[in-house]
């Protein structure tokens, strides 16, 4: 197994808390509501009482919303309302489904379903449902001590060994996930067929063992074996957790090649395919990501899962080479195509996130008819909504790792961050401010070296006041009680343009701070946000002022000329019309918008420069 050093990192304050706060305030008593009234618990209930009804929802992969959210409640369970008493009713459901031999699924042991477990591989998800399990159960195990879920998914993991391993069948699932937590299951257990299993199932894509209907093989990223993809391709989640998977298998056997693959993989996707906000997956067909440079604004799809799945994906290839740019794409997607699936309320979500609404939109969220036409309260298929909770309870597990006497501190909150002698507390208004304080709270006689990430975009960051460069600063020394280390990364609003091939936003300008990207919707503009042009050099002067628990900015913008009525005007030559007089405009970060009316909004704006 691989050598844990000891870490204990405790949120104490700052957005990130707040959205914790929110979390088990809202949320989380929120879905416990939403799966109840859909029946998820009733679909286990009924294996042991048929009386109870029919299998409820179109999905056969529907325990999982049920996992996800126990994983989120293993770190919140005392502090949610109704949490405890739906954790341990979930269990039980759990324990007395569970087959004879291990298998679970209330789907495919409902004696009224046409399927039989493992008929159905690419669309049936019984391994991405082990997944989930896995994941929960081992959150359960290392934050309550409580093995029971453990116990329900070892025997369902070694019944999958047993099936699908060295000397079974060599199948895989149409979606991976499983990859993941069996890493996790060997790491908690030291079973090494585990470990063996996710090597499997990560091998054996793309070589003829799924059985495939609807969809080619692209779409399940099983036309090639892994190390052969030319680039991130297919359903935009499946894409991310199998890449996630693929990196914990490296991490575990150290396999060259596999890391040479996912360097690869990586570097394209956000070179070509990877939106402003780290939103992925351009296309609302197949819910797929899309050619390279195909980002169009208002069809983005920029699933909220797919974001879960590459902030997983990021933190992983940290681990696995050290370097800094892959936290500085976790926090963009962190802040921005991540946090706008949730509105402020904490009860109703995005599935799909666009970077524009149009003043006639009506398409409507998470590729149903009806509904409200933002955010919805609940989906047919509400993968989105648990994967939010599980992933806002473990915020503290991704902000700092530990070695041999080094902290090294990934990204930036109120925080209390120890490696047992050594202990810090962090001190900011991060991501509304750049100034950081790192305060020593403990540490031990012998030298102790403090690693800290200096964003890509802080390009006059200072360090104890001396400048550093984008990348790591490094500290070393022997601390004691009372020292502090202050970071200061300024924190000017940039003007961001898009690569000439990206003909979705050739010429326009978008606007960010910090971490963050910025949005105007109509509520802010007394102009049509469609006829408002941008200059770089008023986006670099535009005020940041503080409007409640967040900060806006305040920027000038000038007015397109009339646009022509035809859709396909003659072209002259003649000098355009000039513009017309600056209007003010605020722009909001873009992960708050569509909590008020729903209205217009973009994320990028013509520059002066295009005019029409």
């Amino acid at each position: 197994m691989s050598h844990r050093t000891e870490l204990s990192v405790e949120l104490t304050g700052g957005l990130l808390s707040a959205w914790q706060r929110r979390n088990r305030e809202a949320t989380i008593p929120h879905a416990i509501r939403e799966l109840r009234a859909a029946g998820n618990l009733d679909n286990l209930r009924r294996l042991a009482d048929p009386a109870v009804g029919p299998y409820r929802g179109r999905y056969p992969f529907l325990d999982t919303d049920l996992y996800k959210t126990l994983e989120g409640l293993a770190y919140e369970v005392d502090r949610a309302l109704g949490a405890r008493e739906f954790y341990d009713e979930v269990v039980g459901l759990l324990q007395e489904a569970q087959a004879d031999d291990g298998y679970l699924n209330s789907y495919f042991q409902d004696p009224d379903q046409p399927k039989q477990p493992w008929s159905d591989l690419a669309w049936g998800h019984e391994l991405y449902n082990l997944g989930h399990l896995v994941q929960a159960a081992v959150a359960a195990k290392r934050q309550l001590g409580d093995d029971r879920l453990l116990i329900v998914a070892r025997r369902f993991a070694d019944l999958v060994v047993e099936k699908f391993g060295p000397q079974g069948e060599p199948g895989i699932d149409g979606h991976p996930e499983v990859e993941m937590a069996l890493v996790e299951l060997y790491r908690e257990t030291g079973e090494l067929a585990y470990l063996t299993q996710a090597e499997l199932f990560v091998e054996r894509r793309g070589r003829g063992n799924l059985v495939r209907t609807i969809f080619p093989g692209e779409y399940f990223q099983d036309h090639v074996p892994f190390r052969e993809l030319p680039s991130v391709i297919g359903h935009a989640v499946r894409m991310a957790y199998l890449a996630a998977g693929a990196t914990d298998v490296h991490l575990e056997t150290g396999d060259p090649t596999l890391l040479a693959a996912l360097e690869r993989l990586w570097d394209d996707m956000v070179a070509t395919k990877l939106y402003l906000t780290g939103g992925l997956g351009s296309r609302h067909s197949d819910e797929a990501i899309g050619d390279r440079y195909e980002l169009p604004s208002e069809r983005a799809y920029a699933e909220t899962c797919a974001a879960i799945a590459l902030m997983q994906w990021a933190w992983r290839m940290f681990l696995a080479t050290g370097k800094a740019s892959y936290l500085d794409v976790y926090e963009t997607v962190l802040y921005n195509a991540y946090a706008v699936g949730l509105s402020a309320d904490g009860t109703a979500f995005f599935y799909d996130n666009p970077l524009q609404r149009r003043p006639d939109h009506e398409q409507r969220s998470g590729a149903e008819s009806g509904g409200e036409p933002l955010r919805r309260a609940w989906f047919g298929c509400p993968c989105c909504p648990p994967n939010i909770i599980r992933w806002m309870s473990e915020l503290q597990d991704h902000l700092a790792t530990a070695g041999a006497n080094t902290l090294t501190i990934g990204l930036y909150a109120d925080a209390r961050i120890s490696t047992g002698e050594f202990t810090v507390a962090v001190s900011t208004d991060y991501p509304w401010d750049g100034e950081i304080a790192v305060t020593v709270v403990d540490a031990p006689a012998a030298e102790q070296t403090l690693v800290l990430r200096i964003p890509a975009w802080a390009q006059d960051a200072r360090l104890d006041g001396e400048p550093v460069t984008p990348g790591w600063a490094t500290v070393r020394r022997s601390f004691k009680p009372g020292d502090s280390i202050s970071i200061s990364l300024p924190m000017a609003p940039r003007a961001h343009g898009s690569h000439p091939y990206l003909d979705a936003t050739r010429g326009a300008i978008a606007v960010a701070r910090g971490p963050l990207v910025y949005c105007v919707e109509q509520q802010d503009s007394e102009t049509p946000v469609d006829d408002l042009l941008l200059s770089v050099s008023a986006v670099q002067a535009a005020p940041a002022r503080r409007q409640g628990d967040h900060v806006v900015l305040d920027l000038t913008a000038a007015v397109a000329p009339a646009p022509p009525r035809e859709l396909y005007p003659v072209l002259t030559g003649r000098a355009e019309e000039s513009v017309g007089s600056p209007v003010p405009v605020t722009f909001v970060p873009y992960f708050l918008w569509g909590n008020r009316e729903a209205l217009a909004m973009r994320v990028w704006l013509r520059s002066e420069g295009e005019g029409r």
